[in-house]
């Protein structure tokens, strides 16, 4: 893995023609239904974890293991596979994780105890290499306007699964006790799984695939500013929602009346915003990378900034708090394609690594950035406080934007020169 293998890219428009195989795109649906699936587990049983609890005799912290167990091995998953799928191909990565994911949901209903179930549970998070595969054969079967819009389209189900999915959950525990749920998950899983094996086909070119060991293949992302750029971008852009996530409750709680319903029914508003700005990424298509992310930043910074303003003039209306922060989605939804596109191109024998090391890293530093912010979020009804942590990480994202931007527009002044458009060193 060389300068040699670089993707000449321009500024203002990806360029690249990625390797692929004569098969045909496979169809939306099939990578819907795998990008679904990779997040549907991450919350459907949150309802249940107190009869979980109760079952299992067990403290209610250990339980709560299964959470953090899960996230962690979700993000080493999918630095793994992203890498396996550049080696081995997409269509074998895709088809062993669900499988896994079948016989762990299975091992999660059948489970005597609570170690037995945090182990099941932890190896469902295998499920995660879907996500990389999915947005992978995207990449790979589309043209680059294309790509943009059809990513955009897969978004919906990793924004819609876990709107859905603590509701859905919810419903099968008080039916019919919480081992359904995994039940529910090991049926929905074989039934992908089947179509799967008829639907999903090889993308990926074997003969320019990685023959290096992957740490070298890590390096070389690492070393790229380009990879860094969407990548900051993209781990701002979720520590925002993060950050909502965890300090809308807690804000909001004076103008809801302590009303749980309303509260649920109020944070809707920003998956729904995450479609709309998924929906609006398929129009922005024409456009550079950059020019789609730093359009999806800027509109996050102004919808957070005048709930700043609102809040601090004293304005305690529920929409005046939860109405700008619909932007926080829509902000997501046009920043997702964008971002994972750009990462994607950086290398083009290295799209399926690229793309697991961004997820990865996106989650840890939204993470920790959510963390950070947390520190600041302990009293209850402090709207402006909440408001200028949410503005705080979205500047962030969105000064990565801009440097993503100036690293195309230096990438493209280099190109007609001879230069390589992507170095080893990384420009």
């Amino acid at each position: 893995m060389t300068g040699n293998n670089s993707v000449q890219t321009s500024g203002s428009r990806l360029t690249e023609k990625t390797v692929t195989t004569s098969t045909a795109a496979p169809r939306r649906t099939i990578l819907l239904l795998l990008t679904a699936l990779s997040v549907l587990p991450v919350n459907i049983y949150l309802p249940a974890l107190p009869n979980i609890a109760a079952t299992f005799r067990a403290d209610f912290a250990l339980v709560n293991l299964s959470i953090a167990g899960y996230a962690i091995i979700n993000a080493v998953t999918a630095i793994i596979a992203g890498a396996m799928s550049d080696r081995y191909g997409r269509r074998p990565v895709a088809l062993i994780a669900v499988s896994i994911f079948v016989i762990a949901s299975i091992g999660c209903a059948l489970a005597p105890n609570i170690g037995i179930f945090l182990l099941f549970r932890v190896m469902q998070a295998s499920i995660a290499a879907c996500f990389c595969v999915a947005l992978v054969v995207i990449k790979e079967t589309a043209g680059d306007r294309q790509a943009a819009n059809r990513i955009g389209y897969v978004a919906m189900g990793w924004a819609i699964a876990p709107m859905l999915g603590p509701s859905f959950g919810g419903v099968l525990d008080e039916a019919f006790g919480w081992r359904a749920i995994f039940v529910a998950l090991a049926l929905l899983g074989a039934a992908i799984l089947a179509i799967s094996m008829r639907e999903l086909k090889e993308t990926a070119g074997h003969a320019s695939g990685p023959k290096g060991n992957y740490f070298a293949a890590y390096r070389q992302l690492l070393s790229s500013s380009r990879f860094g750029a969407y990548t900051l971008c993209m781990a701002c852009s979720t520590g925002t929602l993060y950050i909502f996530l965890g300090g809308a409750s807690l804000a909001a709680v004076s103008s809801l009346g302590g009303s749980s319903a309303k509260l649920g029914f109020f944070m809707g508003m920003v998956p729904a915003g995450f479609i709309l700005g998924s929906y609006l990424a398929a129009r922005l298509a024409g456009k550079s990378l950059s020019t789609t992310l730093v359009i999806a930043r800027l509109s996050t910074c102004m919808g957070l900034l005048l709930g700043l303003i609102l809040s601090i003039s004293g304005v305690t209306h529920v929409l005046a708090f939860f109405g700008p922060c619909m932007f926080i989605g829509i902000g997501n939804g046009l920043t997702f394609p964008a971002a994972n596109l750009g990462v994607m191109s950086v290398r083009a024998n290295l799209a399926g690594t690229a793309a697991g090391l961004a997820a990865a890293m996106s989650i840890a530093g939204a993470a920790l950035i959510a963390s950070i912010a947390g520190l600041f979020l302990s009293e209850a009804g402090a709207v402006p406080t909440l408001f200028a942590m949410l503005l705080t990480s979205a500047s962030l994202a969105l000064s990565a934007a801009l440097f993503a931007a100036l690293v195309d527009r230096r990438r493209a002044s280099r190109v007609p020169h001879g230069e390589p458009a992507e170095s080893g060193s990384g420009g």
